[in-house]
């Protein structure tokens, strides 16, 4: 039996026994852990289960097409059926293999969106707005909620930067490979010559962490109140509802300002800050992801990108994958899945090389 076959009986096994002590009626403590372990187990064993009857069956046409006995009418529809069935392994093979590979904890969690103006002046701001816009649309789709935490407006629109919230089930999962150095190439509204402008924004996506997923000590934050500035009216600009959060042991720092209220303020600062702690801790606890995020987002500048959207030519490239798609428009409007999917599972066989390596 080979190592994975040896793997595969364990978690089967593993599995009776869950069942067993659940249907001794255990103390509802051990209920509940219980009930937990079977829900993650379950989907996984089912799968095995399946690549084993198909094993099986694969091995009894193999067995029809051996025998030299076989009747002629046999032996023809046990060739007609081999290539089904052999396929039919080969892809439940990788289901269990993909279902076996280490989950980041991160990709059930809802995430922080931040999406930034880079290179490009105004023209950027816009394209950050447009960026944001496709998020919200996409997010809309799925059913998740947005929640914009800060914005910095642009001169002439957009944004300088807008921080959200994006609150469902599996958002980071979907969303972290959107982090990096967008680029989009199109003739500015602001440009009378028609010249086509190359410009940039930068993304950023946090998983978003819970109390429970990061302990911060009061004692380690520094909470300063400033006068609020920009659009808001009197009310804004008269009272001290700006908050500015530093944390003194890593020296993030988070401001807001959008809310009339300091006590709403401070927990959309509170939100952003457990965000980056959270992401802090996890590249120090994976070595292979330490400073990605860094690495991802980069400057900002135009020469730094991992996705290009040439308006001129109504395309949008994602040049860590090769993937062009010739339906820009249907992609701002948040029609996201063939790249986000394409992605995944490109993510998904390097984790199987690594594995299989």
């Amino acid at each position: 039996m080979s190592a994975f076959d040896a793997k595969l009986e364990g978690l089967i096994d593993r599995f009776a026994i869950i069942e067993a002590r659940m249907s001794g009626q255990p103390d509802a403590e051990t209920y509940v852990r219980l009930s937990r372990d079977y829900a993650e187990l379950q989907p996984l064993v089912e799968a095995i289960r399946r690549l084993r009857a198909v094993e099986r069956e694969l091995a009894d046409v193999d067995h029809l097409l051996e025998d030299p006995d076989t009747d002629p009418e046999m032996r023809a529809l046990a060739e007609a059926e081999r290539p089904e069935v052999a396929a039919s392994l080969e892809r439940l093979g990788r289901e269990v293999r993909l279902a076996l590979l280490p989950r980041d904890r991160a990709d059930d969690m809802s995430a922080i969106l931040e999406v930034r103006a880079g290179t490009g002046g105004d023209e950027a701001a816009l394209f950050a707005g447009d960026l944001f816009r496709m998020y919200q649309r996409y997010a809309e789709a799925r059913g998740w909620k947005v929640e914009v935490l800060s914005t910095s407006e642009g001169e002439v629109g957009g944004y300088k930067e807008i921080v959200a919230s994006v609150t469902g089930q599996g958002v980071f999962a979907r969303l972290k490979f959107e982090s990096g150095v967008h680029r989009v190439q199109r003739v500015p509204a602001t440009e009378s010559s028609g010249r086509i402008h190359t410009s940039a924004a930068t993304v950023a996506v946090l998983p978003e962490a819970e109390e429970v997923d990061v302990a911060i000590d009061e004692a380690d934050l520094r909470v300063d109140t400033f006068r609020a500035s920009g659009s808001g009216g009197q009310h804004v600009n008269t009272t001290d509802s700006a908050i500015r959060i530093t944390h003194l042991p890593t020296g993030v720092v988070v401001a807001v300002q959008d809310e009339r209220s300091q006590h709403k303020n401070r927990a959309k600062a509170m939100k952003m800050l457990r965000a980056r702690i959270y992401e802090l801790e996890r590249e120090k606890a994976e070595s292979e992801r330490a400073g990605q995020r860094r690495a991802q987002v980069g400057s900002g500048d135009r020469s730094e990108r991992i996705r290009t959207y040439n308006f001129g030519q109504g395309r949008v490239t994602d040049h860590r994958i090769n993937l062009t798609l010739y339906r820009l428009p249907a992609v701002l409007e948040g029609d996201l899945d063939e790249i986000v999917d394409a992605l995944i599972a490109e993510h998904q066989a390097q984790l199987l090389a690594e594995a299989e390596a």
